[in-house]
């Protein structure tokens, strides 16, 4: 899957494979499988799910929240605000433990992760993709939302099953999102034959740089992470 063709399919389906694809790792878990560690420091599997399952609820909101000002971001610069906060990102993680850990059976949450994404799946399926919403202070297209909402799944697909070996991957268009979206960021297609797993995990900081891989991204590595 090349990220050309992520930009000839629908935003709607390119949420729904990535919803899908996590949606299949987290059916099957159970309480004690929910324990284990993810790529995300700090958080366990049901801190993970608890975290996509707040996103979705944004995506909700969003979809029904419509603006009548200009977009003010895309799918690729809705990611620009990003930047490093190691309060903040502490802080976040704290919270999300502690509301994770207010489900006293997985399958709580579990429950309210897939109704919850399915539901969204429905809303973008039915809205129009070049109508403006709102989310987190800026407005977007509708169809630049579900891909930002593809990239943030796909991404935290590969945290999810760091522990989780026989788990399948995530969707290949949700993929090609990522890899647009990085491109994006970063101005130009990475100039390294990386496949888009690794390419997601390094670009976002889950992987660290060789020596080598730096001197092929020349001042564009210090760039790295473009988000996280």
């Amino acid at each position: 899957m090349t990220a050309d063709h992520v930009t000839r399919s629908h935003p709607a389906e390119v949420l729904r494979a990535a919803y899908e694809a996590f949606a299949a790792v987290v059916r099957p878990l159970g309480d004690e499988e929910s324990w284990l560690p993810t790529d995300c420091a700090g958080w366990a599997v049901r801190d993970l799910v608890f975290h996509c399952a707040g996103d979705a609820q944004r995506a909700l909101v969003a979809l029904h929240t419509p603006a009548s000002e200009p977009a003010d971001r895309d799918a690729v610069t809705y990611w620009q605000d990003w930047a490093p906060d190691p309060v903040g990102a502490a802080n976040g993680r704290r919270w999300n433990r502690v509301g994770a850990s207010m489900f006293l059976d997985f399958r709580q949450l579990k429950e309210l992760y897939l109704e919850t994404t399915a539901a969204t799946v429905t809303a973008a399926a039915a809205a129009r993709s070049d109508g403006r919403v709102t989310t987190q202070g800026h407005v977007l297209t509708a169809g630049d939302l579900m891909l930002t909402l593809a990239v943030e799944a796909s991404i935290h697909h590969l945290d999810l099953v760091t522990r989780l070996p026989t788990a399948p991957g995530p969707a290949p268009t949700g993929l090609a999102a990522v890899r647009a979206t990085l491109d994006g960021l970063l101005g130009r297609p990475v100039p390294l034959e990386w496949g888009d797993e690794h390419y997601a995990r390094a670009a976002t900081g889950r992987a660290p740089l060789t020596v080598a891989e730096r001197l092929a991204l020349g001042p564009d590595a210090e760039r790295l992470p473009l988000f996280s």
